[in-house]
C-alpha cells in the first residue's frame, strides 16, 4: 500500500512540474532578431519581494550575436519578443524596459547585475539557454544557475532553487555593475501584457 501511495505521489509531482513548450516560427524569430551594439555581456535579473527580501524570480539577459532574455517559467510575453521555450528574442532597449517594468511593482523590486564577457562566452550562454527547454514552475533560479555554471569563468556558481543565492554568487565576480529598479505600480500587473485589462 505504501509503495502504491508513493507511486501516485511521484506521478502527481512530475505532472505538477511539467513545463509548457512554446516554439515561435522561424520567420518570427528572424523578423524580430535584434543585435545590440554594446559589448558582449550577461545581466542577471532578480525580482525581490519588498516585504520579505525573498527572491521571486530569476532571468538572464544575454547580449551576444543578438540580445535575448532567458525568462524561465516566466509569465511575461510580448508579440515583439517571440519565445522559444522560455527564451525571448528581439530584446531591444524598449523590450528590456517593458520586461523590467512588468516585474517591478509595489511589492517587488528588480535588481540587474551586468558583467562584460567575451563574445564566445555570450554565444555559449545563448546556446545553453536555447537548448535548455521549457522550465517548470519554481525552477527559474535552478535553470539559470545551471546555465551559468556551464560557462567558462562562472563554474563557481552553485545550482540552486533560490534566486537570492544565485544573485549573491553572481555579485562576487569582479566588474559586476548593479542597478536596482523600484516602482509603485499596483501588484496586479496583467494590464502590462498585450490584451491586458
Amino acid at each position: 500500500m505504501k509503495r502504491l501511495f508513493l507511486s501516485f505521489w511521484l506521478v502527481a509531482v512530475l505532472a505538477a512540474c511539467g513545463a509548457e513548450p512554446v516554439w515561435a516560427p522561424d520567420e518570427d524569430i528572424r523578423a524580430k532578431a535584434y543585435r545590440h551594439n554594446g559589448p558582449a555581456s550577461l545581466t542577471l535579473i532578480t525580482v525581490i519581494n519588498n516585504r520579505s527580501g525573498a527572491g521571486g524570480h530569476t532571468g538572464l539577459l544575454i547580449n551576444g550575436s543578438q540580445r535575448v532574455v532567458w525568462d524561465p517559467a516566466g509569465t511575461w510575453w510580448s508579440p515583439n519578443a517571440p519565445e522559444r521555450n522560455d527564451l525571448h528574442y528581439g530584446m531591444t532597449d524598449r523590450m528590456v524596459d517593458v520586461y523590467v517594468d512588468y516585474h517591478t511593482r509595489e511589492t517587488y523590486h528588480t535588481i540587474l547585475q551586468e558583467i562584460r564577457v567575451s563574445p564566445e562566452v555570450a554565444e555559449l550562454a545563448l546556446k545553453e539557454a536555447a537548448g535548455y527547454g521549457a522550465v517548470s514552475k519554481a525552477s527559474c533560479s535552478q535553470s539559470t544557475s545551471a546555465i551559468l555554471n556551464r560557462l567558462p569563468g562562472f563554474e563557481s556558481i552553485k545550482v540552486t532553487f533560490f534566486p537570492v543565492k544565485t544573485m549573491e554568487a553572481f555579485a562576487k565576480f569582479p566588474g559586476v555593475k548593479t542597478r536596482k529598479v523600484y516602482d509603485d505600480d499596483p501588484d496586479d500587473n496583467s494590464a502590462k501584457l498585450p490584451g491586458g485589462a
